[in-house]
């Protein structure tokens, strides 16, 4: 079974741009180096992009969508995304930011928006091992029919890194 990560939508990025959900105003900067991890792209970014860092609450925007209710789970956290138009994610790369010996949070959601658990993945030195290892852990969560919606997370910031939906 293949497991989609999902960037924040193009929707999403236009009001983020504006406000984000915290509230404040972004405040766009060029890049001078590789490696802010995109939410808006699933890529990390490169010299000289103009990138923003806006608070967002994944978790709340896909309740509204589905009419769920997170209550006290609507964490609302710190992202990168591209200050401007963004071309999206390119949907063969596979699983993104997958740096090897990297620590990652796979956290279950139930379809009423409330966490159902949580596995501590470390990512293999072998970066086709990792995407084997990120692959099995949505397996494993998505095995329990309970499971919505699974968040892949960082444990070093505990920043928000994408979203899987079940398939």
């Amino acid at each position: 079974m293949t497991y989609q990560p999902a960037a924040i939508p193009p929707q999403v990025l236009e009001e983020l741009h504006k406000r984000d959900d915290a509230g404040a105003v972004p405040r766009p900067r060029v890049h001078d180096e590789d490696g802010a991890p995109l939410r808006c792209c699933l890529r990390r970014s490169r010299a000289g992009e103009r990138i923003s860092l806006v608070s967002y609450a994944p978790l709340r925007r896909w309740a509204a969508e589905v009419g769920a209710d997170p209550g006290a789970y609507d964490e609302v956290g710190p992202v990168f995304i591209h200050a401007g138009q963004c071309e999206g994610p390119d949907s063969e790369s596979g699983h993104p930011f997958t740096e090897t010996g990297a620590m990652r949070v796979v956290r279950r959601y139930s379809g009423g928006g409330q966490i159902t658990g949580g596995t501590l993945v470390r990512l293999p030195q072998d970066p086709g091992q990792a995407q084997v290892a990120v692959d099995q852990a949505l397996h494993a969560a998505f095995a329990d029919p309970e499971v919505a919606l699974v968040h892949i997370r960082a444990v070093e910031y505990g920043c928000f890194q994408y979203e899987v939906r079940r398939p």
